[in-house]
C-alpha cells in the first residue's frame, strides 16, 4: 500500500540530497564481507574509516557513495551497540549516501516534526531527525540519521517542514555516532512508539517484518538510477 502510493507521488519528492547535475553519477559502496578492502583494522580506526571513504570516492572520480538497504554488513562487528542478544543485528534497513560533512540534506515533501533525539553511543545515529508525513490519507515517517548535532537546535515536535526546506547536512564522527560523515535515511511506516529512534539494523531472522515496516528508501530518493 505505501510503496504504491510513493509510486505514484514519486514527480512531486524534492531531492533529500541535491546532485550537482542531472548527470552526476554515483559510487555504489559496498559494506558486506565481499569487500576485502574494508579490513578491520581499518574499522576500528575512525581516522583511517574517514581515509578510505574519501579517497574511494576520489580515487574514483565520485563526489558522493551511496547503498545498503538490505544489506548484511559485517561492518556492525565493531560497535557492540548491534550485538545484545543471542543473534546479532546486521540487516540494514535504510541508505546510506557517504560524503563531506556539511553536505546539505533537504526534507522530500511537506510534513512535521516527529521526534528528534541526540543517539549518543558508538555506532548509532548520533543525531536524529524523524520527520511525519501524508500522502493520500497515509501517514508514514522519514528518518535522517547521522546529522550534525547543532541541527537538533530550535526544533520541536510537530514543527511544520515544507518540501525542498534544508532539514539539516553530514555530521562529524563525534556527533553522528562514530562513522565517517554519511547520511542514513529510511521510511519508516509504523514507528512503533519509538521517538527520536527506530532501528537502522535488524536480526537477519527479522528482515520481512522489518523490511516491510521500512520499504525501499529509493522510493522517495530516486537516486539508485545514478549508480555507474
Amino acid at each position: 500500500m505505501l510503496q504504491d502510493i510513493l509510486r505514484k507521488h514519486q514527480d512531486s519528492f524534492q531531492p533529500v540530497i541535491q546532485l550537482l547535475d542531472p548527470a552526476e553519477s554515483l559510487l555504489s559502496m559496498d559494506f558486506t564481507r565481499n569487500n576485502a578492502t574494508l579490513t578491520p583494522a581499518i574499522l576500528q580506526d575512525i581516522d583511517q574509516f574517514c581515509r578510505y571513504i574519501d579517497h574511494t570516492l576520489a580515487d574514483n572520480g565520485y563526489r558522493l557513495g551511496i547503498g545498503g538497504y538490505g544489506e548484511h554488513r559485517t561492518i556492525y562487528a565493531v560497535s557492540p551497540h548491534f550485538d545484545a542478544g543471542e543473534e546479532p543485528r546486521r540487516l540494514h534497513l535504510g541508505i546510506d549516501v557517504w560524503g563531506l560533512s556539511g553536505t546539505p540534506v533537504f526534507a522530500p515533501l511537506n510534513g512535521h516534526i516527529h521526534s528528534f533525539r541526540f543517539n549518543d553511543h558508538f555506532g548509532d545515529y548520533g543525531a536524529t531527525i524523524i520527520l511525519q508525513h501524508q500522502l493520500d490519507g497515509y501517514t508514514f515517517h522519514t528518518l535522517y540519521g547521522h546529522l550534525s548535532i547543532s541541527n537538533l537546535k530550535g526544533l520541536y515536535e510537530n514543527m511544520p517542514v515544507t518540501a525542498g526546506q534544508q532539514l539539516a547536512w553530514f555530521g562529524l564522527p563525534p556527533e553522528n555516532g562514530g562513522w565517517p560523515p554519511h547520511l542514513h535515511f529510511q521510511i519508516i511506516e509504523d514507528m512503533q512508539a519509538f521517538r527520536g529512534d527506530y532501528p537502522g539494523v535488524c536480526r537477519f531472522s527479522e528482515r520481512e517484518k522489518y523490511l516491510r515496516n521500512c520499504p525501499d528508501p529509493d522510493l522517495i530518493m530516486q537516486l539508485n538510477r545514478h549508480i555507474r
